[in-house]
């Protein structure tokens, strides 16, 4: 899998003219050799010539946390007293043009450009997007598993077996990060819960308030589960519930996100643009008289990060191919008063759009 994924790399590299591609903290490391590097002042860099051997620069004392494979890349360990720029350029060879890693620290590609002067440098995600972006049948079923994961949680959520009222926004997120991780991730990557008028900040931070009866809970959450080959995939989904009856008037709000999310997830085929994804639910949005509070794009791709290629958002005119994961995620914010999103993850493929969580998308009443 990781010679395959290299080997897609250096013809990537071949038709850009990029001629080593660096890659140091961050997903692209592990998608590319598996190992997940620490982010420590200490510089790891995987080193891809074109034409070469891929090697990985490690510090000496995070070599033991390496999963060697020598028919993949080869290790450079280093000591303390070494340069390990010094060691990357080495292994660069005669380069003229570099590509990085989007997630390097910019210490590192500055000393780079001070000992390269005279390379023309590149971002990494050039090279890697188009090949992470295109899932194959395997990393869609670990998607899916994901899914499936927190779409337990979701029903648990939505059935009242996660107690809401009377507690704080944190304590419900410290809950839901508890459940993640119980249900097989190995790391939680978020899970924002906002109550009431919070609900109405997209990227709401849990907090002090305590949830209250009569109002909106908004649940987004989501983890990663790393397989034995030392790569992880994500969850995200988002589910909204209300602490008793809601009005009308959010009723009818939320009748037209139902509405816009399961457009934008039905326009979710293969060959259509991304943008037309977001076009579809944010025209029933606009067309309800909500358009000014829809303020973030429908969504955005998943695989070893919870953001990542493709964006469905205006402007991006590529169409999906199939492979492609994403969120749609539609939202109607109403600043002082209350918000309500629902998200689940879709794939492409060429039977149609793939839904990949399946819980229940009517807003649930719960004591």
């Amino acid at each position: 899998m990781f010679t395959d994924r290299l080997n897609r790399a250096r013809e990537l590299m071949a038709e850009q003219g990029v001629d080593v591609l660096l890659l140091s903290v961050g997903a692209d490391l592990p998608y590319f050799c598996g190992y997940e590097a620490m982010p420590l002042e200490r510089l790891t860099m995987l080193v891809v010539p074109r034409d070469g051997e891929a090697t990985l620069v490690v510090p000496r004392m995070e070599a033991p946390r390496v999963a060697e494979r020598p028919d993949v890349f080869g290790m450079r360990p280093w000591d303390e007293t070494e340069d390990p720029v010094d060691i990357v350029v080495g292994l660069a060879g005669a380069a003229t043009v570099a590509a990085v890693g989007d997630h390097m620290w910019s210490r590192f590609l500055v000393e780079l450009m001070t000992v390269m002067p005279d390379a023309v440098w590149r971002r990494g995600s050039d090279v890697t997007a188009p090949i992470r972006s295109v899932k194959t049948a395997d990393e869609i079923e670990r998607l899916r598993a994901a899914g499936a994961a927190v779409d337990r949680i979701a029903g648990r959520l939505q059935r009242g077996e996660i107690g809401l009222v009377g507690r704080t926004e944190a304590e419900v997120s410290t809950e839901l990060g508890r459940q993640i991780v119980a249900e097989g991730h190995d790391r939680v990557n978020f899970a924002i819960v906002a109550a009431g008028a919070n609900a109405a900040s997209p990227h709401h931070e849990p907090g002090g308030r305590v949830i209250g009866t009569d109002e909106v809970v908004l649940c987004d959450f989501g983890g990663t589960i790393v397989g034995d080959d030392g790569v992880g995939y994500c969850s995200d989904i988002t589910r909204c519930v209300y602490t008793g009856a809601p009005p009308r008037e959010f009723n009818e709000l939320y009748e037209v996100l139902f509405e816009a999310q399961a457009a934008g997830v039905a326009a979710a085929a293969v060959g259509t643009p991304a943008q037309d994804v977001d076009r579809a639910a944010r025209s029933i949005i606009a067309a309800a008289g909500y358009g000014e509070y829809f303020v973030h794009r429908t969504g955005h791709g998943i695989g070893t990060e919870a953001h990542e290629d493709p964006y469905i958002v205006e402007g991006n005119d590529e169409p999906l191919v199939a492979g492609n994961a994403f969120s749609v995620e539609p939202g109607i914010y109403v600043p002082g008063r209350w918000g309500a999103r629902l998200e689940d993850i879709v794939a492409a493929s060429p039977t149609g759009p793939d839904p990949l969580n399946r819980a229940d998308h009517n807003l649930a009443v719960v004591a």
